[in-house]
């Protein structure tokens, strides 16, 4: 089994609720940040980081993402049945992805700076992480609220609460969710057991990030683009 991660998981199957009107009558990845959707931006960085393989899971309206990716090489794992959460999302992309650890990433943001999967690739050391997230302080988590997700131990180590945001950028080793029973479930269950097990780590971003998970992040998002 490798130790490295070189196949990424795009979560693309959530409602948008939050969207309103704009995700009425199309998936959240395909609003349009800047004249590109989305999920084009999370490409954006997967190609910068030479990731193998890239599976993208679909759910609401996925025809239209399975139709924008035509040609990209993405693979599709479909839950159009049954929407299944990051967590039962993942293992169901699992024979997908192949085996040992693996990139994921949200398709609701946009980045700048340091490309953060190749960043969270040279931060990975297997021998002692579960899981690494890319955070930001919640005081530079542009179109977010101001609570942290959590804190970052001197050694890296995360505990839950705190002053850092989750990005919605890791790399994780999925093991953990065999044994997991429901069928749908968040990956929040796999990381506070690598937490009480020391195996939950962070790194820090060094650039900007914005959560676009609202209209009113559109236009913060891009004059982040702009800078």
């Amino acid at each position: 089994m490798r130790d490295m991660p070189d196949a990424l998981m795009l979560f693309a199957a959530g409602f948008g609720t939050r969207m309103g009107a704009l995700t009425r009558h199309r998936p959240k990845p395909l609003v349009e940040v800047a004249g590109h959707p989305l999920i084009d931006h999370a490409l954006d960085l997967v190609r910068g980081a030479r990731i193998a393989r890239t599976v993208a899971n679909v759910h609401y309206l996925g025809d239209q993402v399975v139709r924008h990716l035509v040609g990209t090489g993405v693979a599709i794992s479909d839950e159009s049945d049954r929407i299944l959460e990051t967590g039962g999302g993942l293992r169901k992309a699992l024979p997908l992805l192949g085996p040992g650890p693996v990139f994921t990433l949200n398709t609701d943001a946009v980045w700048s700076g340091p490309n953060v999967l190749s960043a969270l690739r040279a931060a990975w050391d297997p021998a002692r992480m579960g899981a690494l997230l890319a955070l930001v302080p919640a005081d530079r988590a542009i179109g977010h609220g101001p609570k942290g997700d959590f804190t970052v131990a001197p050694d890296g180590r995360l505990t839950r609460g705190g002053d850092h945001v989750y990005t919605g950028a890791q790399i994780i080793d999925p093991a953990g969710l065999a044994d997991i029973p429901d069928e749908a479930f968040s990956l929040n269950l796999l990381w506070d057991r690598l937490a009480g097990e020391g195996r939950l780590y962070g790194m820090i971003h060094q650039g900007d990030w914005c959560d676009v998970g609202h209209p009113g992040s559109i236009p913060l998002a891009e004059a982040m683009t702009h800078v």
